[in-house]
């Protein structure tokens, strides 16, 4: 029936009921587009978390999967490394004799009975530096104290050539009189 009709029967109750309606199917409308984005959400949240429990899983099974070869260190290589190790030992005992020696310098250094199989020139590197810098030290040290010296000299000679000008400037002014 058209509005116009409704309305000249005495349609106002039924607008107002057409209205009711309308707002009652609105509001169920909303309700299950809630529900239905609600039940979307859950199903999404429990899709991720399988996603992550899966990845989580797989990463897992890789790193079981790599295993780690214990290696095989021949008796060879452990005997150059027991020589190296106790070639650094007895170079640290040594280092610290020479610092009580005031610093002879160290080469080859004799494990047990074997020679060792490295030469520390570190060592020697750092006692010809140290040695170096002491001889360019007395060096500058020489320079200045000729220096000094040199100087001394010229402020004596400068102090007898003020005196002596004082002299002649007195004898000049006693003659004047």
């Amino acid at each position: 029936m058209p509005l116009e009709v409704m309305h000249l029967r005495g349609g106002a109750p039924m607008l107002r009921e057409l209205e009711r309606l309308e707002e009652d199917l609105l509001g169920d409308v909303c309700r299950e587009v809630i529900e239905k984005w609600a039940e979307s959400q859950t199903v999404d949240a429990k899709e991720k978390k399988e996603d992550e429990v899966q990845a989580i899983a797989s990463m897992m099974e890789k790193q079981a999967r790599i295993v780690v070869k214990p290696r095989e260190v021949s008796q060879e290589e452990r005997q150059r490394k027991a020589a190296l190790l106790a070639q650094y030992a007895n170079v640290t005992d040594e280092e610290d004799g020479e610092d009580e020696h005031d610093g002879s310098s160290a080469t080859a250094v004799n494990t047990g009975s074997e020679k060792s199989l490295f030469r520390n020139t570190n060592v020697e590197d750092v006692l010809n530096a140290r040695k170096l810098e002491r001889e360019l030290l007395r060096d500058e040290f020489q320079k200045k104290k000729e220096q000094d010296k040199l100087q001394r000299e010229k402020d004596k000679l400068a102090k007898q050539e003020r005196k002596e000008k004082e002299k002649k400037r007195t004898q000049k002014g006693e003659r004047k009189r």
